[in-house]
């Protein structure tokens, strides 16, 4: 099978772009089986109250924008940012087919966050903060935007070994790139997994309480070829730059590899593969 790698916008981003806003809305009854319980996690963690103003940065299509708005209630609000307006528009239609109207949108880029200080109860970031390039300047800006003595609550992906449905493939895919290039640029999918990383970056941003939550997920496919289906429409976001690299057949050689190492997690009604997502919780 082969997928169109999303255009790129005029800032050259996928998630930005329109056609990757659509690739990713695909995945979304995907995401809500797999993340569903740490986002929840998540929203618990940041101690939503009824009439909280919530600021959700890289909100993307807004799953867990819509969840919050619905903790919140109709007295309270929840802001959207993305950079890809053409995610926010699906999250602002969304929200007006669940019936919800505590739900603004704002076109931001994440690194740059124009609000006023002080101006919100929480503030949430789910499976953004990773893919920054300067995720310390990203939670400087959400904790000034933040209550004093309330939460930003992140929610980010741990190591490649513990999540193998992305870490197999990027591994399989940066060993061919490596035959090339001596440092391939690797993907930004696990750069705050490591131990101590995430808890590092937000001392970093001023936080002077910080805790980091590990929260096992796992997904589930009815077969391989669904297995492979779902991280080919996944790859323009996290295996682009690398996939690039390769010829044809190499990236055909790449996807019988990734193909025959998931083969470990077939079970006998499908495939079940674990992961582990970090929940970094840092107070003002």
């Amino acid at each position: 099978m082969t997928t169109r790698s999303p255009a790129l916008n005029e800032k050259g981003s996928i998630f930005a772009s329109r056609e990757g806003a659509k690739q990713w809305q695909r995945g979304k009854a995907h995401r809500a089986e797999v993340t569903g319980p740490a986002n929840e996690m998540m929203l618990d963690l940041a101690d939503l109250r009824t009439g909280n103003r919530v600021l959700d940065v890289a909100a993307g299509t807004g799953d867990q924008t819509l969840m919050a708005a619905q903790r919140v209630g109709a007295a309270g609000y929840v802001l959207a940012t993305d950079i890809s307006a053409s995610m926010l528009k699906i999250a602002a239609e969304a929200a007006r087919d669940a019936g919800l109207t505590n739900i603004g949108t704002k076109v931001m880029d994440a690194e740059n966050i124009d609000l006023d200080a002080d101006s919100f109860d929480t503030v949430i970031c789910r499976m953004g903060l990773m893919l920054f390039s300067n995720p310390v300047k990203a939670l400087i800006g959400m904790r000034r935007v933040v209550k004093r003595s309330r939460n930003v609550v992140v929610l980010v992906l741990s190591t490649e070994e513990k999540n193998p449905f992305l870490g197999m493939p990027l591994t399989i895919v940066r060993r061919l790139v490596s035959m090339r290039l001596p440092t391939p640029r690797a993907s930004r999918t696990f750069a705050l997994a490591q131990p101590g990383m995430l808890e590092h970056a937000y001392r970093q941003a001023g936080f002077a309480e910080v805790t980091v939550h590990a929260v096992g997920i796992l997904r589930r496919f009815r077969s391989l070829d669904d297995t492979l289906r779902a991280l080919k429409d996944l790859s323009p976001f996290f295996l682009r730059d690398l996939l690039a690299k390769l010829s044809d057949r190499e990236r055909k050689s790449a996807w019988s590899e990734i193909g025959r190492q998931l083969g470990q997690f077939e079970k006998s009604d499908g495939f079940e593969i674990p992961g582990e997502a970090l929940i970094g919780v840092g107070t003002k």
